[in-house]
C-alpha cells in the first residue's frame, strides 16, 4: 500500500478487487458453496453454455471471466450494448484461429445478451451447437421473455441474488483494508455505505473509492470517517430500479398483493420503495386505482373514489404533496373489506362473448321508437320495474332466449357486498314464487 497522501496512480477499486478465483467471491453461495452448481460445474471440468440473470453487481463479469479460468479456455467478451453483427463475426473468427492455432476452445461472453436481437442471437447458435465456443451470457432481464428459446434452450439458467448487508461488510473490509487501511470508519458510516450500495457490490466499491478520493489528498485532514462525512462527501445514487424491468414489475406485484392481503404496513413499504426509486406516480395512481375495482370492488365502493380523489389531489398538487394522498388511498385500499366478485364476474362475461354466437336482443327489450317497430312487437310485454311489487318484475327474463342464467356475479359475505348478496337472494326468491304462480 502507497502513504495516505501518495500521489501515484491507484486502479479502480472493482477492478484492483476483483476476485482472482472462486474462492474470492463474495455471495452467490447458492450457486457457489461446496455441491452447489456452479462448484461442481467448476471442479467437473468440463464447461456448459450458461446465462447469469441477476441484478448488477452481483458477479455476473467476474464468474463468466473465472469460468475461462477454470476450465482452461480462452476469453473472448463482447457487450451487446456496443456491439453489433461485424463483433459477433469477428469473436467467430477469433474463436476459431484459437482453436487452430492453440487447439484451445473459448468462452465467448456477451454482456446484456438481452441487448441483442433475434437475429443477433440466432448468429450464435450454430457455433454453439458445434461446439466452437461455451457461450455465457450475462443479463439484468427475464431471460425468458429477452432471449430466444432457441438460444434459452442450449444454456443452463443460473439466478444470482443481491449481496446481502454481511457480505458488503465482508467486501468493504476487503476495500478498507486493500485501499486506506489508514483510515478509521465508525460504524455508523459503514453502515450508510453499505445501505446506499442497495446489494450491489460495484456500488459499494464505488462508493468507498469516493471516500478514497476525498481522503487521500495532500490537503485532507480527515482520518476518522463518520456519517456525516459520509453525507456530505458522495454523491448517493437512486436506488436501484428499472422502470422497464423485472425489478419495476416486481415492485408493483409485491404493492398490488400487499394490498389485497389487507396488510397496510407491506403495502406502504412497497409503494415508498418505488418511490424512492423514481416511480412515476401517476403510473403509481392508476394501479391505485385498478386495485380499488379489482380488489375492493363493490365490498366498498367508498374505495374507488377515494382512489380517484387522491389521483385528482396528485395532479392538483404535484410531488410530494400528493404523493401523501397517494399514500393514504393504499392504506384504505389495504384495511378496506375485500371483493373480487365483480371483476370475476366482468371476466367471465368477456369471455362468454368473445366465443359465442350474436344473439338477438329479446323483442320485450327493443328499444321501439317509431310506429313499424312497435307493429313488429319491439317493447310488447316489457314490464316497467318501478310498477311492480319491491320495484322488481318477479320472474322477468333479460338475458337472449334459449341463454341459461350464467350467475356470473356471486357477492361475497364481505362487507357491502354481504347485504348485495342478501338483497339478491331475496329477488331471486321473488322470481322462485312467480315461477310457482
Amino acid at each position: 500500500m502507497s502513504g495516505l497522501f501518495d500521489s501515484t496512480p491507484l486502479p479502480p477499486l472493482a477492478e484492483a478487487l476483483r476476485p482472482k478465483s472462486i474462492e474470492e467471491v463474495i455471495g452467490q453461495t447458492h450457486l457457489l458453496a461446496a455441491g452447489k452448481p456452479l462448484n461442481l460445474a467448476f471442479a467437473s471440468g468440463k464447461p456448459h453454455s450458461m446465462i447469469l440473470w441477476g441484478p448488477p453487481g452481483v458477479g455476473k463479469t467476474t464468474l463468466a471471466r473465472l469460468s475461462a479460468k477454470a476450465f482452461d479456455r480462452e476469453f473472448i467478451a463482447i457487450s451487446a450494448v456496443l456491439a453489433g453483427v461485424k463483433e459477433i463475426r469477428e469473436a467467430i473468427e477469433q474463436a476459431q484461429q484459437n482453436m487452430a492455432q492453440y487447439g484451445k476452445q473459448t468462452i465467448l461472453f456477451v454482456d446484456e445478451i438481452h441487448r441483442f436481437n433475434k437475429s443477433q442471437q440466432d448468429a450464435l447458435l450454430p457455433h454453439v451447437e458445434s461446439g466452437l465456443f461455451t457461450f455465457i451470457g450475462a443479463t439484468t432481464e427475464n431471460p425468458s421473455f429477452e432471449v430466444n428459446s432457441a438460444l434459452l434452450s442450449r444454456a443452463q439458467v443460473y439466478v444470482l441474488k443481491s449481496l446481502s448487508s454481511s457480505e458488503l461488510k465482508k467486501l468493504f473490509d476487503r476495500a478498507h483494508q486493500h485501499a486506506m487501511p489508514e483510515v478509521h470508519f465508525e460504524t455508523a458510516a459503514i453502515d450508510t455505505l453499505i445501505n446506499n450500495a442497495d446489494g450491489d457490490a460495484r456500488r459499494l466499491l464505488n462508493l468507498a473509492e469516493q471516500i478514497r478520493n476525498a481522503v487521500l489528498t495532500p490537503n485532507a485532514e480527515v482520518k476518522i470517517v463518520d456519517q456525516a462525512f459520509i453525507e456530505n462527501a458522495l454523491t448517493i445514487q437512486a436506488r436501484r430500479f428499472d422502470k422497464g424491468g423485472d425489478q419495476f414489475y416486481d415492485q408493483i406485484s409485491a404493492l398490488h398483493k400487499s394490498v389485497r392481503g389487507s396488510d397496510p404496513d407491506a403495502a406502504l413499504y412497497w409503494f415508498c420503495r418505488m418511490l424512492d426509486g423514481g416511480a412515476d406516480p401517476r403510473y403509481l395512481a392508476r394501479r391505485i386505482i385498478r386495485m380499488a375495482w379489482e380488489d375492493i370492488g363493490l365490498a366498498d365502493p367508498r374505495a374507488m373514489q377515494l382512489a380517484n380523489d387522491a389521483a385528482l389531489t396528485f395532479e392538483r398538487l404535484g410531488s410530494p404533496e400528493g404523493e401523501l394522498a397517494l399514500g393514504q388511498a393504499v392504506v384504505y385500499l389495504a384495511v378496506a373489506s375485500k371483493s373480487n366478485a365483480s371483476y370475476k364476474a366482468f371476466n367471465a362475461a368477456r369471455a362468454y362473448v368473445a366465443n359465442d354466437q350474436s344473439k338477438p336482443v329479446p323483442n320485450h327489450l327493443r328499444n321501439a321508437p317509431t310506429k313499424l317497430m312497435k307493429e313488429l312487437g319491439h317493447g310488447k310485454e316489457y314490464r316497467y320495474a318501478h310498477d311492480e311489487p319491491h320495484g322488481y318484475a318477479a320472474g322477468e327474463t333479460y338475458l337472449p332466449e334459449g341463454m341459461a342464467e350464467p350467475h356470473w356475479y356471486e357477492p361475497v359475505e364481505r362487507g357491502l357486498e354481504s347485504q348485495i348478496k342478501e338483497k339478491m337472494a331475496f329477488l331471486r326468491q321473488l322470481d322462485a314464487e312467480h315461477h310457482q304462480k
